[in-house]
């Protein structure tokens, strides 16, 4: 299968930019990234892509064996730079693609060269001192209440998410990409990102790497945000005046210039 077929991957901006890959997050698609790729790509040339199973993706290559990871999402991303022949890469990821973008650096340094993350958790599961922001047992509730339910787990939760009460329009925008999930991959791709660990992969990230926090986020608090800094060496914190987990739909204009004074 053609790699860019599988991913829905699409190319705009200047052919001979820097290239800049952006991927989306949990239950979302390409589209996410609409408010913010505009502004790169009069000097960039930019990709976007569906992670399989989500979008435009084509549903036939998911295979459970291989996403009960995210290195195997990982890999996607490095078979998408190397089908277009990409290096020097500024890799964009949002939510658990930031981890995504982690792993696939680490398994083809050579084709980085810059990691955004955009609201990161290197794990989601408080453990000792380190505080991801969820329980054992609320991680546990979480997941059963998507298996009970997953369009009414999507409905309830999407605006919690968001985390922009006042603008209920972008609550619904990422309910109905939720409830447009196939509930399988939904229920698998919730398990494999919040039992996911990536604690130890932060310290060997080599290139320059921002990390971007927004304000009250439920999904990714500052704690985890700033261990993510912490640990990266020479990383670049951010704390952005946006609220919630979504500054791609909810605050584009800040999210692009914190990226730009970053670039």
């Amino acid at each position: 299968m053609i790699v860019s077929t599988r991913n829905d991957v699409r190319v705009s901006g200047v052919p001979d930019g820097r290239p800049m890959v952006f991927a989306h997050g949990y239950g979302c698609d390409q589209n996410m990234w609409r408010f913010v790729v505009p502004d790169f790509e009069v000097d960039h040339r930019v990709v976007t892509f569906d992670h399989v199973g989500f979008g435009h993706s084509d549903l036939s290559a998911y295979d459970p064996v291989k996403y009960n990871s995210l290195r195997g999402y990982a890999a996607d991303v490095v078979e998408v730079l190397r089908e277009l022949e990409l290096t020097d890469v500024v890799f964009v990821g949002h939510s658990v693609s930031a981890m995504i973008g982690v792993l696939a650096y680490l398994q083809a340094p050579e084709l980085f060269g810059a990691l955004v993350m955009v609201g990161p958790s290197a794990r989601y599961v408080d453990d000792g001192d380190y505080a991801g922001g969820f329980s054992r047992d609320q991680i546990r509730e979480l997941l059963e209440n998507l298996d009970a339910n997953h369009l009414g787990w999507s409905a309830t939760m999407a605006p919690v998410i968001m985390g922009r009460p006042d603008r209920p329009e972008l609550a619904e925008e990422l309910t109905n990409s939720f409830c447009r999930t196939n509930p399988d991959v939904a229920r698998q791709f919730a398990r494999v990102s919040f039992l996911s660990d990536n604690r130890a992969d932060l310290p060997r990230v080599q290139v320059p790497t921002l990390v971007l926090q927004c304000a009250e986020d439920v999904i990714a608090p500052e704690s985890a945000g700033r261990y993510v800094h912490e640990h990266v060496p020479g990383s670049v914190f951010t704390q952005l005046a946006a609220t919630g987990h979504c500054p791609n739909l909810s605050a584009p204009e800040e999210t692009t210039a914190a990226i730009r004074a970053f670039l």
